[in-house]
């Protein structure tokens, strides 16, 4: 799978998303509703961003896209191919609405094989509309590559991808074989503004489009019905409760004890 010597080949996977400004709904059977203008998820920006980076400081190569989205959207794809990438799958098919974490693997798993010499696969740590941290690491196990999670720094040595993973005390160094799959965390790079010159030329850049059967997958098992988990009931957040003013009359610090008491953190 690992490409042409010196040549360093990268598939990211990128999510589009309803756009965050603007109030999310859901549909009857709770999913969100994907029906309008779809964007590229900020917390992929910077997968994108990485593995320009990357072939850059290879020499050759090239920056590939893999998505799933409904509708044939194709904005925020158009975004990620206009700061650099260079061809992009999308898989689109109705079949896909209520897909869960697993089943959405399956998909992008297979939308990877369609994409030959691949030495690295770039996801993010997470979707912002989704928070399982799941889908990445599943779709390593199918294609069955190793997966190194949390990187806030990445570099290649010929055949080997070594990564300073990000812990709550500071990070690991990580080595492993290509080909693999690394989640990237935000804040990792700085994401470029893609150029006029490069949304220009991102209009005539390859973007493959393909259903489910193109990708040779039994519809039973993606999409609402081949879900392993349904969402039966969302209730909204509790809204959020005025704070406590102290007014310092030289006993503030009592009663921020007998607060903290209160609440049994101290």
């Amino acid at each position: 799978m690992i490409g042409n010597a010196g040549d360093m080949n990268v598939v990211v996977c990128v999510k589009q998303i309803p756009d965050p400004a603007n109030p999310g709904s859901l549909d009857a059977n709770n999913n969100l509703d994907r029906s309008s203008k779809l964007i590229i998820d900020d917390s992929d920006m910077y997968g994108v961003e990485m593995a320009l980076q990357l072939v850059h400081a290879a020499g050759s190569g090239e920056v590939s896209l893999v998505s799933m989205a409904p509708n044939g959207e194709t904005a925020g794809l158009r975004t990620a191919l206009a700061m650099g990438a260079e061809k992009a799958v999308l898989v689109s098919d109705d079949t896909l609405k209520g897909s869960d974490a697993l089943g959405t693997a399956k998909v992008l798993a297979a939308a990877i094989k369609r994409i030959e010499g691949a030495d690295l696969i770039l996801a993010a740590t997470e979707s912002s509309d989704g928070y399982t941290g799941t889908t990445p690491v599943q779709v390593a196990e199918i294609l069955g590559l190793p997966s190194v999670t949390f990187a806030k720094h990445i570099e290649v040595d010929g055949s080997t991808v070594k990564v300073q993973r990000q812990t709550e005390a500071g990070y690991d160094e990580v080595t492993c074989p290509l080909p693999a799959l690394v989640t990237v965390t935000a804040g990792v790079v700085e994401p470029r503004y893609p150029s006029f010159k490069g949304i220009m030329a991102a209009k005539g850049k390859p973007l493959d489009q393909v259903t489910v059967a193109d990708l040779g997958i039994d519809a039973a098992q993606v999409g609402g019905d081949g879900a392993g988990q349904k969402i039966t009931n969302v209730t909204a957040a509790e809204a959020r409760k005025a704070g406590e003013v102290v007014v310092d009359e030289g006993d503030a610090f009592q009663k921020i004890v007998a607060f903290l008491d209160q609440l049994k953190v101290i």
